[in-house]
């Protein structure tokens, strides 16, 4: 059994470098890596932490059933909802229990392509160096018409590529 990570998207409309073909619209549970060859983030898996999703964390904190090896586990349903969140300038994040998703969230619009590729609609993702506290890690934001997201530099784009879960681990990531 795995947690279900709640990720909304407000609607943005972001450039896309190609349109997404559909390869299916329920998959689950997987895990989400970035392929950017050339990058520091290259095959670095995606972590959940403090209500955001982020590469390369050092530390995750969930607290999970068996031992976590660090990395989030996500579940795409059968309407292509995907339970995260994204505010006003593209911060992609999650909510966690009974939480309501924030305002002007979309939870639907999420597929995986023939590839394996995650999209929200026609957007990619990006990341972000050193934006948790202050420290390690890379945060993850929905590529869109923010060159800097909330002023963070260095940002670069992505392919959010998917691999499925053989024995997910049920986690409570932290908010």
């Amino acid at each position: 059994m795995h947690v279900k990570v709640l990720l909304a998207i407000p609607f943005l409309s972001g450039l896309a470098t190609s349109l997404p073909t559909a390869r299916s619209t329920s998959v689950g549970p997987f895990e989400v890596f970035a392929r950017r060859e050339d990058s520091d983030i290259h095959l670095a898996k995606i972590s959940a932490a403090k209500s955001g999703l982020f590469l390369q964390l050092p530390k995750q904190g969930a607290s999970c059933d068996r031992k976590s090896d660090g990395f989030a586990t996500f579940s795409l349903t059968k309407d292509g909802e995907l339970y995260l969140y994204s505010t006003g300038q593209g911060k992609v994040g999650y909510i966690t229990g009974a939480q309501s998703p924030p305002k002007d969230a979309q939870l639907k619009g999420w597929l995986i392509d023939w590839r394996g590729d995650l999209w929200f609609e026609r957007s990619n993702l990006v990341a972000c160096p050193k934006s948790i506290d202050g420290g390690g890690g890379w945060s993850i934001w929905l590529r869109a018409n923010f060159p800097t997201p909330a002023g963070n530099k260095g940002c670069i784009g992505f392919s959010p590529r998917t691999a499925k879960v053989k024995k997910p681990n049920s986690c409570r990531y932290t908010s």
